[in-house]
């Protein structure tokens, strides 16, 4: 071949390179502009859209497994302003979501320039859609472009008890948003009491989040990094509590139309197997998807019988003549009572000459168990008078001192820690208070001056939860673990959490020997003592009964009662206090001993129905409390 022919081969061979690779480029082109629009997308894409995704709140049981609160979905209706179609049919898209035009231009109408709001940001165009409503619509959204729904949780209760210790979810507001950091944001909700306050860092879950591409107009092009930089919710742990809800929804129903606390705890352990608050409410009324829940609060937060108050950790009682178990204790316990000491009482407590505090008639007090007994007025201002001049007539303070180291021992001068919010101390006056009001005397205070507080009455105060706690205390022969509403904590996976806090054992500073006293007394109080109406044939029940005064000025005075059950290795001890009710043993020991039959036997024995009726039909609300 020659030269020529050589380089013209050569030549042809180059031009079919270069043409090959030119329709190469070509169809590459083509394919790109015309076909494959996947680089067009990513090229328009402006931004990162972050949802929130939120997590299924922990729900809540009692001790036997008995649902007491669980979620209820419901739905959010998201809008993102720049994405809606100008031309979308309004009147059926108001129709499917049950609003009107007015409501429909209103919730889009938003103030663009204050910086809350972004036309290319998601916001909520109308929350707390119930399922059944979101149902109505769900297949017809894909109409309607800029709208998605985003699922929330309000929370449901199978039953009417238990309002007060479970309590309720609301949004947050802006100075919690504030304060949390990231953690919560508008709209979001949060524990506003009860159990739900307490343990809200437990049950509230934590937040998922999904990231997804937009292009420059904000809409959706597809999952950012295929969903591998998504965080996914984490429920949040469920509360098995202390509650046993037979016990809990019979100690309600006993308490319609009447005004006060009952308090059970299972002594061992200081379980609450019930915690009642008369007048309750049912806690349906104010779940977040109640369309009639303002309403329902404002009805409420305004009722004079105060249905939202928590009678048994927020009201304060004068205890009554429960209190003498505490002072024969105490007494006992510092060696100026003795188990055996006798005092005469003619139906008053008599000082030079006087009767100061009358008594009713009663037989003689020979010893501490008698006093118990038959709850003898002139025998405990007797045994109080000789404790706090222990020290001399003339150094009451000294004594007071004493005797209120252990009032703080039994847990009656502050907060048990119960895990609720918003327990209230209990109150004891100090020497100093007296050193106070008695500045004019230079604080020469004598205890016949304060002779009240050694039989429950004067400046003294207690919760009904801490009178429990000390029937729980004698229960035990001396001891307590902080009466507490939560067993144990629950994940998903099933992994159990205790709390260790309530485990602690609080010994009360009295020997065992003093306590069999005050509990053979307290037998027989229900025996043939001041609470037979509570005498149940093969359950011994040890119980005192005590009549607070009532300083309100309306009403009979307050009927309480506290005991326990069965005597030797009990399990459960109970505070009864009933409002505006008569003496002891009239309304709180009766609905104390039910309470203790319904719990140890299951049911209520037919001889006794009368007197259940007696108390569900009584109505004890005063005539001036409507």
């Amino acid at each position: 071949m020659s030269v020529a022919a050589n380089i013209r081969e050569r030549q042809m061979v180059i031009r079919g390179v270069f043409i090959a690779a030119a329709l190469a480029l070509i169809f590459k082109a083509m394919h790109l502009q015309l076909i494959d629009t996947s680089f067009k997308d990513k090229a328009d894409i402006a931004a990162i859209g972050r949802y929130v995704k939120y997590p299924a709140r922990g729900t809540i049981y009692d001790r036997n497994g008995n649902l007491l609160v669980y979620n209820n979905p419901m739905y959010d209706l998201m809008v993102t302003y720049n994405q809606l179609d100008p031309q979308m049919d309004t009147t059926r898209f108001c129709t499917l979501t049950g609003m009107t035009k007015e409501e429909f231009t209103t919730a889009l109408a938003k103030d663009w320039k204050s910086g809350r709001f972004s036309k290319s940001v998601p916001f909520v165009f109308k929350s707390k859609i119930s399922a059944d409503d979101f149902a109505r619509f769900e297949e017809s959204l894909y109409e309607f472009p800029g709208f998605f729904v985003q699922l929330r949780n309000a929370r449901g209760y199978p039953h009417k008890f238990g309002a007060h210790v479970l309590g309720y979810i609301r949004e947050v507001n802006k100075r919690e948003i504030e304060r949390s950091g990231d953690e919560y944001a508008p709209g979001d909700y949060i524990g506003a009491s009860g159990l739900e306050k307490e343990y809200e860092a437990y049950i509230k879950g934590e937040k998922g989040v999904q990231l997804i591409l937009k292009d420059n107009l904000g809409r959706q092009v597809g999952s950012f990094n295929d969903g591998k930089s998504d965080t996914p919710p984490v429920a949040g742990k469920d509360l098995i509590t202390t509650l046993d809800l037979d016990l809990q929804a019979y100690g309600e129903t006993l308490m319609v139309n009447k005004i006060g606390s009952i308090v059970a705890i299972e002594p061992q352990t200081g379980e609450i197997l019930a915690m009642v608050s008369a007048p309750y409410y049912d806690p349906n009324l104010l779940t977040i998807d109640n369309q009639n829940r303002s309403k329902s609060f404002t009805q409420l937060n305004s009722d004079p019988l105060k249905p939202m108050l928590d009678r048994s950790i927020l009201a304060q009682y004068p205890p009554g003549s429960i209190f003498k178990t505490v002072v024969a204790l105490v007494g006992m316990q510092e060696g100026t009572l003795s188990p055996d000491r006798g005092v005469s009482c003619g139906g008053a407590y008599v000082f030079n000459g006087q009767r100061l505090t009358g008594c009713h008639s009663h037989p003689g007090c020979h010893n501490v168990e008698a006093s118990i007994q038959y709850s003898c007025n002139a025998y405990y201002v007797t045994v109080f008078r000789e404790l706090i001049d222990r020290y001399g007539y003339t150094n009451p303070q000294k004594g007071l001192d004493v005797l209120n180291t252990y009032l703080d021992r039994f847990g009656l001068g502050s907060a048990l820690g119960v895990d609720v919010p918003g327990e209230r101390n209990g109150y004891y006056p100090t020497s100093k208070y007296y050193n106070d009001i008695y500045k004019r005397e230079q604080g020469r205070w004598k205890s016949i001056w304060v002779r009240s507080l050694g039989i429950g009455q004067g400046e003294l105060l207690v919760t009904n939860l801490q009178l429990a706690n000390l029937a729980a205390i004698i229960a035990n022969r001396g001891y307590y673990y902080t009466p507490h509403l939560v067993k144990e904590l629950r994940d998903l996976h099933g992994n159990v959490e205790r709390i260790a806090e309530f485990k602690e054992k609080h010994e009360v500073g009295i020997e065992n020997r003093y306590f069999t006293p005050v509990v053979d007394g307290m037998e027989k109080v229900v025996i043939s003592g001041t609470a037979r109406s509570a005498f149940i044939p093969d359950i011994p029940i040890c119980g005192k009964t005590g009549t607070a005064e009532n300083n309100q000025g309306s009403g009979k005075d307050h009927s309480v009662f506290f005991a326990f059950a069965p005597k030797d290795n009990p399990k459960i001890a109970i505070a009864v206090y009933v409002e505006n009710s008569g003496w002891g043993g009239s309304y709180a020991a009766p609905i104390a001993s039910l309470m203790i039959e319904k719990y140890l036997t299951g049911t209520i024995r037919k001889e006794r129905e009368f007197l259940q009726k007696r108390m569900l039909d009584a109505n004890l609300i005063p005539a001036s409390k409507p």
